[in-house]
């Protein structure tokens, strides 16, 4: 029951996020580093990444795949989370406190290992 419970809010999350890409591109291009090139781009494929990601957790013969893409890509976001860290406060308009940047970091690993924990489907 928990276990359900917890890949539904998942998918919620990460279908969630996703959409938000869409919603406020602007945000997700301006915490990007200004050494990864193509900000609009990059934040369009990856919100259709989560998006599709996260509807692969819903199947039981996709789930492991999507769990596993999703770590990759929590990975991939580390830097952005650093230079958003690093950035605190000067994020082109958008405030990011220094503590809520450091809980965005903090935060990776435990997504990491939660999708992960999802990655078995039981018959």
């Amino acid at each position: 029951m928990i276990k359900k419970a917890s890949l539904v809010l998942l998918v919620l999350l990460y279908v969630g996020a996703g959409i938000n890409h869409f919603i406020h591109p602007a945000f997700y291009a301006s915490i990007m580093p200004p050494y990864i090139p193509f900000h609009p781009l990059l934040v369009a494929l990856s919100g259709v990444a989560e998006i599709v990601l996260g509807l692969g957790l819903c199947f039981s013969t996709t789930r492991r795949l999507a769990a596993c893409l999703i770590a990759v890509m929590l990975i991939l976001f580390i830097p952005v989370h650093i230079f958003m860290l690093d950035q605190a406060y000067h994020v082109n308009g958008y405030r990011t406190s220094v503590r809520a940047a450091w809980v965005r970091l903090l935060l990776q690993p435990v997504l990491i290992l939660w999708v992960l924990w999802h990655r078995k489907v039981r018959p």
